[in-house]
């Protein structure tokens, strides 16, 4: 069975299941994103031995206006602080993570935490475009793939998402916010769901307007600053919420009502 074939096998059990609704589909053209999909789907289901699951997935904005911010380091460190916060929980074990730049290039496809790499001056050089809608599209639709892979084989699976850019989308052809937000709106109504945004400062974005135009909670968005202590702190902020999440269903659905505010 080919690639393309079993991604929509995926994709229609979602719809069949609730989990997707038909609007939203369209947004998932398997057959323009689906190499990309399957390049983030990583370890197998089989794989996996805990009786349930958390996918921690990013996508982090390599735009050039990243490093003549000065804020590539700032971005790696921060991803790294997620990473390593994950990898010392209690709940290692049943976290996978996955982490796409905004770029279309997969940093790693879902692994187990503890196998996950950290970001490097060699792997991490912030220098493209800012194709937010394109790439957010690609991105949900794997975080969905494997949610549904877990579902369809009976495991638990619960899945937090953050989307980091530092300017508003410019590149995007596919897709713009409103063919994002039925996506959104449909992973959060499962319940299984906590997708975030972590807009940084570039002095002019409306950040709240992009994300929220995009179906994100207004809770669940964060606009740190430019400066490092600020994005650092943003980062952190999601390394708790992440961690708390991976801490079981009742703590996950505490967490996705409260959002970043959550104790």
């Amino acid at each position: 069975m080919n690639q393309t074939m079993d991604l929509n096998q995926l994709f229609n059990g979602a719809v069949e299941t609730g989990n997707l609704s038909a609007d939203a589909l369209q947004t998932l053209n398997v057959n323009d994103i689906g190499a990309q999909i399957q390049a983030g789907l990583g370890v197998s289901v089989d794989d996996v031995t805990t009786s349930e699951v958390t996918l921690v997935t990013q996508l982090i904005d390599d735009s050039g206006s990243i490093r003549f911010a000065g804020n590539a380091g700032t971005v790696r460190n921060g991803h790294n602080v997620v990473i390593e916060s994950l990898k010392d929980c209690k709940q290692a074990n049943s976290i996978l993570a996955h982490c796409r730049y905004l770029n279309g290039a997969v940093l790693y496809p879902y692994a187990l935490i503890k196998q996950t790499p950290l970001m490097t001056n060699a792997n991490y050089d912030p220098n493209g475009g800012t194709p937010l809608y394109d790439e957010t599209a690609v991105t949900l639709a794997t975080v969905l793939a494997k949610v549904q892979e877990f579902d369809d084989n009976n495991v638990p699976v619960r899945a937090i998402t953050l989307i980091i850019t530092d300017g508003a989308d410019a590149g995007s052809w596919r897709h713009q916010a409103k063919s994002i937000k039925p996506l959104v709106q449909d992973l959060l109504k499962t319940e299984m769901h906590i997708v975030a945004g972590m807009g940084i400062s570039d002095g002019q974005t409306d950040f709240r307007k992009v994300f929220s135009d995009m179906g994100i909670p207004d809770e669940w968005i964060l606009m740190p600053g430019n400066s490092e202590k600020e994005i650092r702190a943003a980062f952190h902020l999601f390394s708790q919420s992440a961690v708390r999440a991976s801490q079981g269903g009742a703590n996950f659905s505490q967490s996705a009502l409260g959002g970043f505010g959550s104790p």
